[in-house]
C-alpha cells in the first residue's frame, strides 16, 4: 500500500473523525486493499463487492470514506493498482448520480496539486490527474455537465505538457472525450478552450487526430470557414499541407514500430481524402512520393498497412489503381527480401488485411479486382503471393468462377505485360532476355496450376461440382494432350496456347493431375438438397452427388479425348496393344458397374478404383503399366469366376499348376506400391481389404518375403534396375501427394536465390560465393589426399609421371626443379593436371555410387514401410486366420535386425511401426486364431523354439517381443474356454481350461526360463515378463510357484533373491491362484514360502549395502501379505521362526526412524503383536542454558570466538591420538581434520599444476577453488551460530 494509503487507515482511528465503525469493519477495508492487488480478476471483483456494499449499507461515513480512498489510489505508486482505483471510482460515481462529478474533480486536483506536491512524487500526481479525469469519463455522466467537460480538458491540456512521463495519453484521453459530448457543448463550452491544440494540429500525430475526430464528430461547428481561421485553409490534405502530413505521419509509423499496428489517425487521414475527393492527391504525393522515398522499414511498413486498411473504403477504379502502383510493387520486394530467416514479415498481416475484406465485401467484382491484383504482383513471373494462399475460401461463387477463368486464361495465354512484375538487383544483373521470359513464363504457368489445384484441395472453398470437374479436366488436358482443332464438345480445345507448353511444365502438369486425384478422392459427397438425408450420416468420399466416382468422370473424359485425335493429339500416343488395353480396362469397369447395380459389395468398389486409378496411371508410364493392366484384367475375371463356380471349384486339375488369381492379385498390388503415389497406395490398400477372406498362405508368403530382411542383399540386384527406372520419384511422390507442400517448397526454392538482395550488396554475395566455391575445392582436394593414402595405384602414377619428366629429386643430385627449362614445367603441368582430373573423376564415381546405394537403400525402405500397410489390414481383417500364426516369426524377425543396425530416421519409423502391427494389433486383439487343429505339435515347437532364442537375446527390449510372442501362442493353444452356466464349479473348471495346451510341456519351457533368469548372472528376462504370465495364464502360474519359491534362497544374485519374492508375491495374491489351490495345497505352499523367508532373512549380515536393503524389502512385503493371510484365513502354519528371525533382523540392519524398509519391517511386527517403539523427545538441560546466558551476561567471549580452543585438537600430543581412538567421537574429529588437511594440500599442488599449461585452466581452478572456500566456510558459520547459542 502507498504512504498516502497509510496514513488514511492511521488517520481513521482518530477520536475526532466519525469513523470508529471504519476501525472494526474489515470487510469494509479489505476492498481497498484488493483494489490495489496485480490480479485483474480480484480487483474486478473488489469494485463489485464495494458498489454492493455501499448500496445495500447506504452509509453517508462510510461513502465519503470510499471517494477518499478512491482519489488516494489514483496516484498509487504501484501501477497495476492505478487503473482499479480509477475504474473503481468510475463505477461508484455511476452508481451514485446524486455525487456531483464537479465536486470529485476538485477533490482530484486538490489532492494531485502538481504545484504542491514534492518533486520525487510529482509522477504519481500526473498519472493521478490523469486516472482521475479517465474515471469521471468512465462515469458515462460527464455529458451531463459542461463545466466538468471543461476543467476535464483543461487538466488534460496543463498534463499534455508533461510527454516524459505520459506520452500521447492526454490527448487521447481527450480524443475519447470528444466522442461522448454533443456538439452544442462542444460548440458552447470545448472549441474556446481546444483553439491551440486544433491550431497546432499538425506539430504531432495526437494533435491531428483531436482535430480529425473533432471534424467527424461536430461538421456543422468546423466549417471550411473556421477551418480556414485554425489551420489557413479551408481543407486539411491539400498540396500546401501534404509535407506537413507527412511528417506527422513519420512520427506516427515510429511511434508504433514496436506495436506492429496502422496508426488510427493514418487511417482517418485516408477516410478524409476520400470524403473531401483528394485521394488521388493524397496517396500519390503523400504515400508513393512521400512515405516510400524513406529508407525500407516503419514508413514502408506503414504504407503496406494503409494499403491493406484502405481496401474496404475504396471504389472498384481507385482499387484497381492502387493494386497496380508503387506500393503494391515495393511490397512484393518486402516479401521476397523477408524470406530469410528472423527478419520482419509482413505478408501474415497484409493476408489478414486481405482476408477480413473479402470476408465482409458481397460485391464479386470488388472481390475480383483485389484477388487479381494479389495473384498479378509477381517476381520474374512467379506472383509473391502462395499458391495455397487460403482466403480464396471466401469469394462469391461468381467472384470465384470468374478467378479461376482469370487463372486459365494466364496459364493458356501468359501476357507478361499486364502483370506488375519486379526483379531485384541480383536477378537483373543476371538477366538474359529471351532465356528470362522463357522462365517467366514456366514460374507463372508453375504456380498457376498449383494455384487451381489448391481450389480442390481447399474443404472451405465454395465451389459447385461442374467448378471442380473442369478445374480437374484443364489440368489433365494440358498434362497429356494438346489443341490440334477447336471443337464444341472439348471447351479446352477452343483456346490454343499461345506460347507452347516445354517438358518442365509438363512434369509439374502431371504431378499437380495426380495429386488433385488423391484431393478428389477425399472430397466429401457435395450436401444435396434432397433432405432425407440422416442429419450426422457420414458422407462417402471421392463420388459425385449422383454417386458416381470422380476418376469415372476423368476416365470417360479422357476416352473422349482418345476418341476425337483430330481435336486433341496426345502428347505420348497408345500403341495398339496399350490402346487395346485401354479399352478391355472400360469394358471390365463397365461389367463391374452393371454387377454393383444388383448389388454393390466394397470388393467391387475397390476393383473399380484399382482399374481406374491404373488406367489414369497409364497415361502417364503406359509401358510400365502394361503388363499389370493384363494381370488385373485376368485376376479379377478369375476371381468373379471363383465366385460363380465355388460349389465346382476343384473340377480341373490344371488349375493347379498355375498360381491362384489371389496371388497374382497380390503381386500386381505390390509391383503397384513401389510407385511413388500416396493415393495408389490407399486404393491397394483398400483393394487388399476387400480380397483379405481369400488370401492364401503363397499370397501371404509372398508379402513377408519382401519384409524379410535376409533376403535384402539376394535381391539386391532386382532392387537396383527398378530404382533405375524410377530413380526420380521420391521427389516426385512429395510433389504428387502433397500439393501443398510442393506450393510451399517451390514458392521458397523459386525465390530463394533472390532473398539476399535487398539488404546485402551484390559484391558480398559474390565474395561468398567464391568462398563457398573455394571451401568446397578445398573440401574435394582433401578427399582426394584422403584417397591417395590409400590408393597405391595413384601414388604410383604419380611417381611414374615425376620420374618421365625427370621432377623426382633424389638423393644423389639433391635439386628440385631449377634444372627444368619452361617447355618441360610446362609439360610436367599438363601431365599432373590430367593425372589429377582423373583421379578426381574416380572420386566421384565412387561418391555418387554411394549416393546411389544409398537412394536405394531410402527406396526399399519406403517400399517395405508401404508394404507393411498389407500386413497390417490383414492382421485387422483376418485376425482369426490360421495365416495369421505366420507372420509372428517374421515380424519377430524385423524387429530383432532393425534393433540391432544402425538405424536412421526411416528405419526408426520402419521399425516403430512393424512393432506397433506385432504388439497392439497381433499379440493385444481380443480376436484370434480359434481353430488349431492338427497344427498343435507346429504350435508347441513354434514355443518352444521362441522361448530358446528369447534366453539367447542379449538386448531386453528385443526379448520382450520373443516373450510376447510366445504368449501369444499359449494364447492361441489354449483357446477359449466353453460358454455355460456361471456357477462356481464353472469357474473353477473355466479356470482348468487350457484347450490344446500340453500344460506339462509348456510348464517346463516356461520353468526352464524362469530358473534361467534367477540362476543366471545376465539375463534378457525380466520380472514384469513372469508376472504378465502368471497374470494371464493361472495353471501355468501354479505349476511354476514351487520354482519361484525355491529361487528365494537359492537365486545367485541378492537382487535377484528379491525379484524370486516379488514374483511369488504378486502369484500368491491372484485371486484365480489361490482357487485353484484351495485346500490343503495352499497352506502346503504357505508352509513353504515361510521358511523359505525364515532362510532368507537368517542369510542376511550386517551391512549398510543398498541391493541388500532392497531384497529385504521385496522380502517384508511378501512376509507381511503372508502373515496378514495366515492369521485372516486361520491356517496351521507356525510362524514362530520367522518371528524370531524377524526380531532378530534389527540388530543387523540399521533402521532410521521412517523409511519405507522402516515402515514395512513395522507393519509386519504389527502382525505379531509388536508395536514399533515410541523414541521419548529429550528435552534439553535448562540450567546448562541459564549457565550459557549467565556467562555471556559476564562479558566472557563465546567458545567459538576463543582461538587456542579451536586449535587445541590438532596440537595434541601422538600418545593421546592413541588413546582417543576409545572414544568414537574424538576419532571421528581426528579423521575429519587428517581429511582438511589433505584436501588443502591437493588443492594446493592442483593449483600449481594448473598454472603450467594455460591460463585459462589456471583461472578455472581459482574460481573452483574460490567455490570451495565459500562452501567450506558456510558450516563453520553454522557451527559458530551453534556455538552461541
Amino acid at each position: 500500500m502507498s504512504v498516502e494509503m497509510v496514513e488514511v487507515s492511521v488517520k481513521a482511528t482518530a477520536p475526532a473523525r466519525p469513523a470508529g465503525v471504519l476501525q472494526q469493519n474489515r470487510v469494509f477495508l479489505d476492498f481497498f486493499w484488493d483494489l490495489a492487488k496485480p490480479d485483474q480478476e480480484v480487483r474486478l471483483k473488489a469494485i463489485e463487492d464495494l458498489i454492493k456494499y455501499l448500496k445495500t449499507n447506504n452509509k453517508a461515513d462510510e461513502l465519503e470514506y470510499t471517494f477518499k480512498r478512491l482519489v488516494d489510489g489514483l496516484a498509487h505508486i504501484r501501477e497495476a493498482a492505478r487503473p482499479g482505483f480509477s475504474l473503481a471510482l468510475g463505477q461508484v460515481l455511476s452508481a451514485f448520480e446524486d455525487i456531483s462529478l464537479q465536486t470529485v474533480l476538485n477533490r482530484i486536483k486538490e489532492k494531485h496539486n502538481l504545484q504542491t506536491v514534492k518533486k520525487k512524487l510529482v509522477r504519481s500526481a500526473l498519472f493521478g490527474n490523469l486516472f482521475g479525469v479517465l474515471a469521471l469519463h468512465q462515469s458515462g455522466r460527464i455529458s451531463t455537465e459542461p463545466q466538468v467537460v471543461l476543467g476535464c480538458v483543461q487538466l488534460l491540456q496543463s498534463l499534455s505538457q508533461h510527454r516524459q512521463h505520459l506520452k500521447d495519453l492526454p490527448t487521447k484521453t481527450m480524443t475519447d472525450i470528444l466522442n461522448e459530448i454533443s456538439e452544442e457543448v462542444f460548440e458552447e463550452v470545448l472549441l474556446s478552450a481546444l483553439q491551440t491544440d486544433l491550431a497546432s494540429a499538425f506539430s504531432t500525430p495526437e494533435q491531428l487526430q483531436l482535430l480529425l475526430v473533432a471534424l467527424q464528430r461536430f461538421p456543422q461547428t468546423l466549417k471550411p470557414k473556421k477551418l480556414k481561421k485554425l489551420l489557413g485553409s479551408t481543407t486539411i490534405i491539400n498540396a500546401d499541407n501534404i509535407p506537413k502530413l507527412m511528417e506527422v505521419m513519420k512520427m506516427a509509423a515510429q511511434s508504433v514500430k514496436k506495436e506492429c499496428v496502422l496508426p488510427a489517425v493514418v487511417l482517418d487521414l485516408l477516410k478524409l481524402s476520400l470524403k473531401e475527393d483528394s485521394f488521388q492527391l493524397f496517396w500519390n504525393n503523400a504515400i508513393i512520393n512521400g512515405m516510400l522515398k524513406e529508407q525500407p522499414g516503419p514508413a514502408h511498413y506503414l504504407s503496406f498497412r494503409l494499403l491493406g486498411s484502405a481496401l474496404p473504403f475504396l471504389s472498384l477504379a481507385q482499387l484497381k489503381e492502387v493494386l497496380s502502383g508503387e506500393v503494391m510493387t515495393l511490397y512484393g520486394e518486402h516479401v521476397v527480401s523477408a524470406q530469410k530467416p528472423d527478419r520482419f514479415k509482413l505478408a501474415p498481416e497484409m493476408d489478414t488485411y486481405v482476408s477480413d475484406f473479402l470476408q465482409a465485401c458481397q460485391d464479386p467484382d470488388k472481390q475480383l479486382a483485389v484477388m487479381v491484383g494479389f495473384s498479378s504482383l509477381t517476381n520474374q513471373g512467379y506472383p509473391v503471393v502462395p499458391s495455397v494462399w487460403r482466403v480464396v475460401q471466401h469469394l462469391q461463387p461468381v467472384a470465384l468462377q470468374r478467378y479461376v477463368d482469370w487463372l486459365k486464361k494466364m496459364f493458356v495465354q501468359p501476357e507478361l505485360d499486364k502483370l506488375l512484375d519486379f526483379s531485384t538487383r541480383k536477378q537483373k544483373d543476371n538477366q538474359e532476355g529471351k532465356e528470362q521470359k522463357e522462365n517467366s513464363i514456366f514460374r507463372l504457368r508453375k504456380w498457376t496450376v498449383a494455384r487451381l489445384s489448391s481450389i480442390i484441395d481447399n474443404h472451405q472453398v465454395k465451389r459447385q461440382e461442374d467448378l471442380i470437374m473442369d478445374l480437374a479436366r484443364f489440368v489433365f488436358f494440358h498434362a497429356f494432350f494438346s489443341a490440334k482443332k477447336a471443337s464444341a464438345d472439348i471447351p479446352e480445345t477452343t483456346e490454343k496456347l499461345s506460347v507452347p507448353l516445354d517438358d518442365r511444365t509438363r512434369g509439374v502438369l502431371i504431378n499437380s493431375f495426380f495429386g488433385l486425384l488423391l484431393s478428389m478422392h477425399h472430397l466429401p459427397q457435395t450436401e444435396d438438397s434432397s433432405e432425407d438425408a440422416a442429419v450426422n450420416q457420414k458422407r462417402p468420399l471421392g463420388v459425385t452427388a449422383d454417386g458416381t466416382m470422380w476418376i469415372y468422370h476423368l476416365v470417360q473424359y479422357a476416352q473422349v479425348l482418345l476418341s476425337q485425335p483430330k481435336h486433341a493429339q496426345s502428347s505420348k500416343p497408345f500403341s495398339p496393344e496399350q490402346r487395346q488395353a485401354w479399352d478391355s480396362m472400360l469394358e471390365s469397369v463397365s461389367n463391374l458397374k452393371k454387377k454393383a447395380k444388383k448389388g454393390p459389395t466394397a470388393e467391387n468398389t475397390a476393383f473399380q478404383q484399382l482399374f481406374l486409378l491404373v488406367g489414369m496411371h497409364f497415361f502417364k508410364a503406359p509401358e510400365e503399366l502394361l503388363d499389370i493392366m493384363k494381370d488385373l484384367q485376368s485376376c479379377v475375371d478369375k476371381a468373379q469366376e471363383k465366385k460363380a463356380k465355388k460349389k465346382r471349384k476343384k473340377t480341373v486339375s490344371e488349375q493347379g499348376e498355375e498360381p491362384e488369381w489371389v496371388e497374382v492379385m497380390v503381386d500386381i498390388l505390390l509391383s503397384l506400391l513401389s510407385q511413388p503415389s500416396r493415393h495408389i497406395r490407399q486404393v491397394c490398400k483398400t483393394v487388399f481389404s476387400s480380397i483379405c477372406p481369400s488370401v492364401t498362405a503363397a499370397a501371404l508368403t509372398a508379402i513377408l518375403d519382401v519384409l524379410d530382411p535376409e533376403k535384402d542383399e539376394e535381391d539386391s540386384a532386382v532392387v537396383v534396375t527398378d530404382d533405375n527406372k524410377t530413380q526420380k520419384k521420391p521427389d516426385e511422390e512429395d510433389d504428387e501427394d502433397d500439393e501443398e507442400m510442393e506450393d510451399e517448397k517451390s514458392d521458397g526454392s523459386d525465390d530463394e536465390e533472390d532473398n539476399d538482395d535487398e539488404e546485402e550488396d551484390d559484391e558480398d554475395g559474390d565474395d561468398d560465393d567464391e568462398d563457398g566455391d573455394d571451401d568446397e575445392a578445398m573440401e574435394e582436394e582433401e578427399e582426394a589426399m584422403e584417397e591417395g593414402e590409400v590408393d597405391q595405384s595413384f601414388r604410383l602414377e604419380l611417381m611414374k609421371v615425376l620420374q618421365q619428366q625427370n621432377a623426382l629429386a633424389t638423393e644423389e643430385d639433391g635439386s628440385d626443379d631449377e634444372d627444368l627449362d619452361d617447355e618441360a614445367m610446362m609439360e610436367l603441368d599438363k601431365s599432373l593436371a590430367a593425372l589429377f582430373s582423373e583421379q578426381k573423376k574416380k572420386t566421384q564415381a565412387k561418391k555418387d555410387e554411394k549416393t546411389k546405394i544409398q537412394k536405394e537403400k531410402t527406396l526399399v525402405r519406403d517400399f517395405k514401410i508401404k508394404v507393411l500397410d498389407l500386413v497390417e489390414v490383414f492382421v485387422a481383417r483376418q485376425a482369426g486366420s490360421p495365416l495369421v500364426l505366420g507372420l509372428v516369426e517374421p515380424l519377430l524377425n524385423i524387429i530383432d535386425r532393425g534393433m540391432s543396425s544402425d538405424s536412421d530416421q526411416q528405419e526408426q519409423d520402419f521399425l516403430r511401426r512393424a512393432a506397433d502391427i506385432f504388439r497392439n494389433q497381433l499379440c493385444r486383439s481380443k480376436v484370434y486364431c480359434r481353430t488349431v487343429g492338427d497344427r498343435q505339435g507346429e504350435l508347441h515347437d513354434l514355443l518352444d523354439k521362441l522361448m530358446t532364442k528369447t534366453q539367447k537375446l542379449s538386448d531386453s527390449s528385443v526379448s520382450l517381443y520373443y516373450f510376447s510372442a510366445s504368449l501369444y501362442v499359449v494364447k492361441v493353444l489354449r483357446g477359449a474356454p466353453p460358454a455355460e452356466t456361471k456357477d462356481d464349479k464353472a469357474e473353477a473348471i473355466d479356470l482348468r481350461f487350457m484347450g490344446n495346451l500340453d500344460v506339462d510341456r509348456v510348464s517346463a519351457v516356461f520353468r526352464e526360463a524362469l530358473s534361467s533368469f534367477l540362476s543366471k548372472r545376465k539375463s534378457p528376462l525380466t520380472t514384469q515378463m513372469f508376472t504378465d504370465l502368471f497374470n494371464r495364464f493361472p495353471v501355468l502360474c501354479v505349476n511354476l510357484l514351487d520354482a519361484a519359491t525355491q529361487h528365494i534362497t537359492s537365486a545367485v544374485r541378492v537382487h535377484q533373491q528379491g525379484q524370486a519374492c516379488v514374483l511369488v508375491l504378486r502369484a500368491m495374491q491372484s485371486r484365480d491362484v489361490q482357487q485353484l489351490l484351495s485346500g490343503a495345497p495352499w497352506t502346503e505352499l504357505c508352509v513353504k514360502v515361510t521358511g523359505q523367508l525364515a532362510t532368507s532373512l537368517q542369510q542376511v549380515g550386517e551391512t549398510e549395502s543398498k541391493v541388500i536393503k532392497e531384497k529385504v524389502l521385496k522380502t517384508l512385503e511378501l512376509c507381511q501379505f503372508l502373515v496378514k493371510h495366515v492369521h485372516q484365513q486361520k491356517l496351521s502354519v507356525d510362524l514362530e521362526p520367522l518371528k524370531k528371525v524377524l526380531q532378530s533382523l534389527t540388530s543387523v540392519i540399521t533402521f532410521k526412524k521412517t523409511g519405507k524398509l522402516e515402515d514395512t519391517y513395522w507393519a509386519v511386527m504389527k502382525h505379531f503383536g509388536v508395536t514399533k517403539p515410541k523414541v521419548e523427545k529429550t528435552k534439553p538441560d535448562k540450567n546448562a542454558e541459564q549457565q550459557q546466558v549467565s556467562k555471556k551476561k559476564k562479558g566472557f567471549l563465546p567458545e567459538t570466538k576463543k582461538r587456542k580452543k579451536r586449535k587445541n585438537p590438532v596440537l595434541e600430543p601422538a600418545g593421546e591420538k592413541l588413546t582417543s581412538t576409545d572414544k568414537p567421537g574424538a576419532d571421528k574429529g581426528q579423521a575429519k581434520k587428517k581429511h582438511d588437511k589433505k584436501t588443502k594440500q591437493k588443492r594446493q599442488a592442483d593449483g600449481a599444476t594448473a598454472s603450467q599449461p594455460s591460463p585459462a585452466k589456471k583461472s578455472k581452478t581459482m574460481s573452483e577453488n574460490k567455490q570451495a572456500k565459500k562452501k567450506k566456510k558456510k558450516p563453520k558459520q553454522k557451527k559458530e551460530g551453534g556455538g552461541k547459542m
